[in-house]
């Protein structure tokens, strides 16, 4: 089986460091799980989440022109889709009210505002 990226491999943790987690793969080849591809949730140690010679399934995230395969656990693991939402139809006259009334409060704000400038003797004010 080769390994491609987006191919999900069963593999097992073959060393454990504060960035991640080496997993050997079929064909004697090995990858890195980083530290931010171990689990759903902050993972401040990896240790706490793995173990040597635990089997894992990972997912292939890259193939480096190096050999260097990137690997990721979190992402091997299948989830379902969450439902859609169901689609509303908004109604013209939905929006047409919004803007109405829009306009209406900010007719009556610019009504307040110079009445307050006026008041003040600011600008525009009568004398």
């Amino acid at each position: 089986m080769a390994i491609e990226v987006g191919s999900k491999l069963k593999g097992k943790v073959t060393g454990i460091k504060n960035f991640g987690a080496f997993v050997e793969l079929p064909e004697g080849k090995s990858g890195l799980v980083h530290i931010s591809e171990v689990a759903d949730s902050y993972v401040e140690n990896v240790a706490d989440h793995l173990e040597m010679g635990q089997e894992v399934e990972v997912k292939v995230l890259s193939v480096g022109d190096d050999g260097k395969i990137s690997l990721s656990i979190k992402k091997a693991k299948d989830r379902p889709k969450p439902p859609a939402a169901p689609k509303q139809e908004k109604k013209p006259e939905d929006f047409e009210k919004k803007l109405s009334n829009f306009l209406k409060d900010s007719e009556e704000r610019l009504t307040s505002a110079k009445r307050q400038t006026e008041r003040r003797g600011g600008k525009g004010a009568r004398r």
